[in-house]
């Protein structure tokens, strides 16, 4: 088994997080966002991975060089232009010999991607879509099957009454290589719009898994966001928090108070007085008297000042938040400064 990992996005829904910070390394719980799909793969065995890249391609390949430091090889598959997801996949042939599980570069999900390969195996699929159920279909695309699973239609954004499914596309495909072959080379080609409706022409045997545990797209700071809530509350079953110790308080006056959920790199430094609840600091951040953090994301090497207030919100690197300011709701770029007092 092999692996395409979709990562060339410019992650224009995410920003400004990502005016600086290729979306697939921005940090979920002080680790690169990549790390959790490469996890998942080394579950199932898969070591064999190739990313596809378009936006900072060297930003990401800084961080992951050749995969050996986290038990995997990793080939580049670099974009000149965007060649869209199909587009990406078919750019990546040179890398690929087997059957493939590839996904977009924005899923985090605890998927048994073993139980999927098996599906993918036992129905001789040629390609196998993975599934998610949502409540409201008619803000999605629309996967219909019959009763043996099989891929009858696709609907874009359906009034409840167009259709009787609740399944969506979850950005997980086990595709076989011949499937290579209805890519159009050099060309920018789609996955949903293009490659999927040839399939079903052709009658390939199209099948599709539906995983019912958890599964977020993080492609906006909103959901990104709570990908912290759900990862530090214990709900993305396979992936654990990483906890280290807390820094360590030298001190006087009264010790900082940090929740049981909160994740804190020890390098950052807290003062007297300060409150972290259901948040998470990055490296060589400083934290001045009485600042509260609740509820939010603080990149490396920010300061807040003292007895500032941060709510529901993300602080990108280096940001600085003046004394007795509250910021609440918002996400801030890299090196953002707000005054003393400021209301965000």
């Amino acid at each position: 088994m092999q692996s395409v990992i979709l990562a060339g996005g410019k992650g224009t829904r995410l920003r400004p997080l990502t005016i600086h910070t290729p979306k697939p390394v921005v940090p979920i719980v002080n680790r690169p966002f990549l790390n959790y799909q490469i996890d998942l793969l080394k579950r199932a065995s898969v070591a064999d991975i190739t990313l596809s890249l378009s936006y900072q391609p060297g930003r990401i390949e800084e961080i992951f060089a050749d995969g050996q430091d986290h038990g995997v090889r990793i080939h580049y598959a670099v974009e000149a232009s965007p060649l869209g997801t199909a587009g990406a996949y078919r750019n990546a042939e040179e890398f690929l010999r087997e059957t493939a599980i590839v996904w977009n570069g924005d899923v985090f999900t605890d998927m048994d991607l073993e139980a999927i390969v098996a599906y993918h195996r036992q129905k001789k699929a040629a390609a196998t879509i993975v599934l998610v159920p949502v409540e409201n279909v008619s803000a999605f695309g629309v996967v219909e099957t019959d009763a043996d699973g099989r891929v009858q239609r696709f609907l874009e954004k359906p009034k409840p009454e167009e259709t009787t499914s609740n399944t969506i596309n979850a950005g997980c495909y086990i595709l076989e290589p011949h499937i290579l072959n209805y890519v159009p080379e050099g060309e920018a080609y789609s996955f949903e719009y293009q490659l999927f409706p040839a399939l079903l022409a052709a009658g390939e045997p199209f099948y599709a898994y539906t995983w019912n545990g958890y599964w977020l797209d993080i492609g906006t700071p909103q959901r990104y966001l709570q990908a912290h809530y759900d990862l530090i509350a214990g709900r993305v079953h396979i992936h654990q928090a990483e906890r280290p110790p807390l820094p360590a308080f030298n001190g006087e006056g009264e010790p900082p108070k940090v929740d049981a959920l909160s994740v804190i790199d020890p390098s950052c430094t807290l003062k007297p007085g300060v409150e972290i609840v259901n948040s998470v600091l990055g490296p060589n951040c400083l934290i001045e008297e009485r600042a509260r953090i609740e509820d939010s994301v603080v990149w490396a090497g920010s300061r807040i000042g003292t007895a500032a207030v941060i709510r529901r919100s993300v602080v990108g690197k280096s940001g600085i938040i003046g004394r007795n300011s509250t910021v609440e709701g918002a996400f801030l770029g890299d090196k953002t400064s707000l005054t003393d007092y400021t209301i965000a």
